[in-house]
């Protein structure tokens, strides 16, 4: 029996294509009815007035915007510029001091600890080489401080969604599914020794669409790798593709009165990144973190469009 050797995949020229990819559509209507879930997020890591944090693959900001109501000092990176531009009109519309920039999750412009807080909510699962955005979450989030995320799962919806997509547009080889990092036993191999008291819990966002017809709209107009997925395939293979997508909606579906419901699992990673409580990032954010919470941020638990 021959083993086959393993691929090395070219990172660069994927994170071109994804690029490419997520800046076609319309992503703040993906994004849109995410915004609950940065909320959860906000609160599972209990973010401290003062602290500093940043949003990895912010995309239109929703973790950072939601930090800076808290009145953390807040960076969001992310590397479409698209993205970034959509998410400065969101903090400029709210007056919300936050810094973003255009870069790469996997070679982050930022010293060794310099956050309190490293959160992704939906961005950094979809980073190329995914060992290296690890590592690079870790290292600048500083000792005793906390890395937050939530990523999609391989059984939910999310995973069933690709497994539609590839079937039309195959990954290059070599690449991991990002749905990976919905796993708990994966995520906790990719975060290392270099993080103590891994947290996971499973939820579920909820896709709600007028109808059917309103479900492959959205996803096929606004939906970036989608997008350009229809926009590759000869006329027969892009109308297949619209079939088998609406198809998925159809059997997901939990609603009867004509309208769309379907839950998408999801995974929410808290981890504490190890060492000495106090050690690089900020002396504000470090003595937030021991005189408790602001009583005002309790009022948003429960915006999200999850359950337990």
């Amino acid at each position: 029996m021959t083993t086959q050797p393993s691929v090395t995949p070219n990172f660069s020229a994927i994170k071109t294509r994804q690029q490419q990819a997520w800046g076609a559509g319309d992503i703040s209507v993906i994004a849109s009815p995410l915004v609950g879930m940065a909320e959860n997020l906000c609160e599972a890591v209990e973010l401290r007035a003062g602290q500093k944090v940043l949003d990895i693959a912010t995309c239109t900001g929703n973790v950072a915007i939601a930090a800076a109501r808290r009145y953390c000092e807040v960076t969001g990176i992310d590397y479409v510029a698209s993205f970034i531009e959509r998410a400065r009109e969101r903090a400029a519309v709210e007056r919300l001091p936050i810094t973003f920039l255009e870069g790469d999750a996997e070679d982050l412009p930022f010293p060794d600890a310099s956050f309190d807080a490293v959160l992704s909510t939906l961005g950094v699962m979809f980073a190329p080489n995914q060992e290296q955005a690890a590592s690079q979450l870790v290292r600048v989030c500083r000792p005793g401080g906390k890395i937050g995320l939530i990523n999609w799962t391989p059984e939910g919806f999310f995973g069933k969604m690709g497994k539609v997509m590839a079937a039309y547009t195959p990954p290059p080889p070599g690449l991991k599914p990002p749905a990976l990092w919905g796993t708990e036993s994966y995520v906790g191999t990719l975060l290392g020794a270099e993080v103590t008291s891994l947290q996971t819990k499973k939820g579920y966002f909820v896709h709600l669409y007028r109808s059917l017809e309103h479900a492959l709209e959205v996803t096929c107009n606004y939906f970036g790798p989608a997008v350009t997925a229809l926009q590759t395939l000869a006329p027969d293979a892009r109308e297949q593709l619209k079939h088998d997508i609406r198809m998925l909606f159809e059997q997901e579906n939990q609603a009867s009165d004509g309208t769309v419901v379907v839950p998408s699992e999801y995974l929410e990673v808290i981890a504490v990144r190890r060492g000495r409580l106090g050690e690089g990032a900020s002396d504000v954010g470090c003595m937030a973190c021991n005189a408790g919470g602001s009583l005002w941020a309790t009022g948003w638990r429960g915006l999200g469009m999850s359950t337990p």
